[in-house]
Formats: C-alpha cells, sequence, structure tokens
C-alpha cells in the first residue's frame, strides 16, 4: 500500500511571524505549558533545533501513546516552515514512516494559516481509518488553536 497524505488548515487572528515563533520556535517549552494534558514535555536529545535535530516527545497522561522521538527535517524561519518525522515509538507500530510539513502563511485578514500535510507510510496491509485521520486533525487543530488562545491572552509574548 501507498503512503496515505493528509492536509489540513487551520486559521488564526494571529500573524505569521508571531504564530510560527510560538507554535514552532518556542512550541517545546510553550505547549507543555498551555496544554499539559496533551504534551507533558519535549526535550532536545541531540542538535540546536535545526534540520537533524532529535526531539523526545513525553505525552499526557490520556494519550494513546508514551512518547515519540522525532527528527527535524527541515525548517526554514523566514518561510515559516517546518518538517519532522518520527523516528522512534508507539506511534510508528504499523508504519515505515511518518512526517508532517507545516507552513504558516498570512491570510487575508492579517492573521495567520497553519498547513499542515501528514504522511504515513504503512506496513504491509495496515491503513490509517477516518477516524484515526479526523482525531489526528482535531489534536493538531487543538494544539494550534490552545497557542493562538495564550497568545490572546498574553500580546506581550
Amino acid at each position: 500500500m501507498g503512503a496515505i497524505t493528509y492536509d489540513m488548515e487551520v486559521t488564526s487572528s494571529i500573524p505569521p511571524a508571531k504564530m510560527f515563533k510560538a507554535f514552532v520556535l518556542d512550541g517545546d517549552t510553550l505547549i507543555p505549558k498551555v496544554l499539559p494534558q496533551a504534551i507533558k514535555s519535549v526535550e532536545t536529545l541531540q542538535g540546536d533545533g535545526g534540520a537533524g535535530t532529535i526531539k523526545l516527545t513525553t505525552f499526557g497522561e490520556g494519550s494513546k501513546h508514551k512518547c515519540v522521538k522525532h527528527k527535524v527535517d527541515a525548517l526554514d524561519k523566514e518561510n515559516f516552515t517546518y518538517s519532522y518525522s518520527i523516528i522512534e515509538g508507539e506511534a510508528l507500530d504499523g508504519f515505515e514512516s511518518i512526517s508532517y510539513h507545516i507552513k504558516i502563511v498570512a491570510s487575508p485578514n492579517g492573521g495567520s494559516i497553519c498547513k499542515n500535510r501528514s504522511i504515513y507510510c504503512p506496513k504491509g496491509d495496515n491503513k490509517v481509518t477516518e477516524e484515526e485521520i479526523k482525531s489526528g486533525k482535531e489534536k493538531a487543530s487543538s494544539i494550534f488553536k490552545a497557542v493562538e488562545a495564550y497568545l490572546l491572552a498574553n500580546p506581550d509574548c
């Protein structure tokens, strides 16, 4: 079976540069702060945050998975793009690879749109169900919206 790709977009009233800084550049500390039930911690194991960096994400209590290791594939601060791949952890069970590509672009109203592409390459005849795709989209959207709410409540960040 081939790769399973799905795209999603989430809009925000926050401008792209500020949203990219909070969601991507400061996300390792900010997301566990605003959503500790989803992500307990993110620890850099190797690297400086750029391409090749290895990170360990530990999920909150109610999560399906305990933790994952991911590798930063690309980080472009000027164009607000970020790509990473899961390299270790229970999330890879049944998959050769899982990767995510995030791009934050300006929206016509002065805010931003977070475009997220998820690519799952299953092992054998493993499939990703519509329910799993829907759940993944909801989780990603809720994290983005939590960061947006934090920035709206703390405009000096």
